[in-house]
Formats: C-alpha cells, structure tokens, sequence
C-alpha cells in the first residue's frame, strides 16, 4: 500500500492539472483531485490523467477543497500540490515526502529553485506561502478552520505548525515553477486576484485569528 496519497485542489485549472496528475502518477502515489467548482473541464482531465475526483458543487476555496479531498485519503501520509505546476519530477514528491515518512520533521515545505525566476524570486521571499507540502494526513485533518480558509491555507497550516510545536523543513524543489496568475487570467485580472489574494494573506497575519474563509 503507498505511504501517501497526492491531493490537489484545483479550480479551473484545466490546462495543467492532468500533467500534475501525471507526474504524481508516475511516482507511483494514488492522487485525489477536489475540484473546487470549476466551470472548465479541469475535473475530466484530472479523471483522464487518472486522479480520483471529489466535486465541490461550488467554489469555496482551497482550505475546504483539502477537507473535502481528505474524505477520498486512505493513506498515512499526504502531499499537497498546487494543481498549475509546470516542471513536475517524481523525485520532487519523494523529496518532500521523505522527512515527513521517516520521521524527521512534521511537515515538509517545497520551495521552488530554478525554475522561472519571478516564481523563484516569490518562494524565496514568501516560503511560508507555498503550496507544495507534505504532511500526516490526520495533522491535516485536525487543523482548526481549514475548510474556512483560501487564499490564507497555507499560512494557516504554517500558524499551526508553529503552536503546535511541528518540526518543519523546506526542502528547494528544482526546476519547479507554475502559471502565474497574470497569465491564466490576463494582465490586469490577474493583478487584480493577485492584490485580493496578498489582501487576504496580509489581514490574517496580523489577525492572529483562525481565518473565516481563496
């Protein structure tokens, strides 16, 4: 039986998802997409790369599209991947999950390294914001108000690694990068989601709160 499951969340990511599948296929781990009410066909090319679907019927954000993913785990372990990645190795997943599986650290955080450099320069600065992580399935699932949290998930899981007292490592991931924002939405929309997102990210982290709701 695999030592983890691959669960991605993914909304209207339809161009990439299936080459992220792919690559976690290859490595040999079963591989759970929840679609996060995506009106594009991202949940058929995640079904064809061969991916268990979970269906969110509407968009509520990554921290409940991990939730509700977390329903279809049978494994230990999980890796979480953003599902626009471009450059996916098989050894990127049994990087991160290895300190994780071994018992070495709690969490593992992937960092990108020359892939692209506005997405190098973006992990390097902000490592705590990445999307790449391995992790106990039961520590997920235990985490407080993640079916609340979007854009802020990931500084959630990081607060709660900290208060908890989870031994984290970051791992650098090369060749690894993904689609900016700017270019699956446009110029100008992209930097517009991308202002909401850093909005949301910056009033959680001075919140100190468990955040309310991508």
């Amino acid at each position: 039986m695999p030592q983890a499951t691959v669960l991605i969340p993914a909304y209207n990511e339809a161009g990439t998802v299936g080459s992220v599948v792919a690559a976690a296929r290859a490595a040999g781990f079963p591989v759970v997409v929840a679609d996060d009410g995506s009106s594009d066909a991202t949940a058929e090319a995640a079904a064809q790369a061969g991916a268990r679907v979970v269906r969110l019927p509407e968009n509520r954000g990554k921290g409940a599209a991990y939730a509700a993913g977390l329903q279809a785990v049978a494994t230990p372990y999980v890796i979480l991947l953003d599902a626009d990645l471009v450059g996916l190795r098989p050894e990127h997943l049994r990087a991160l999950l290895e300190p994780v599986a071994t018992g070495r650290a709690e969490m593992a955080v992937g960092v990108f390294r020359g892939g692209r450099l506005l997405t190098d320069l973006g992990n390097r600065l902000t490592p705590q914001l990445s999307g790449q992580r391995a992790l106990p399935a039961g520590l997920l699932a235990g985490v407080p108000g993640l079916e609340r949290a979007r854009y802020d998930v990931e500084l959630l899981l990081t607060r709660t690694a900290r208060e908890r007292g989870w031994r984290v490592v970051y791992l650098p991931l090369g060749g690894l990068s993904q689609v900016m924002k700017e270019e699956k939405r446009g110029l100008w929309a992209g930097l517009r989601h991308r202002l909401r997102m850093y909005r949301e990210v910056l009033r959680y982290a001075l919140s100190g709160r468990t955040p309310r709701g991508r």
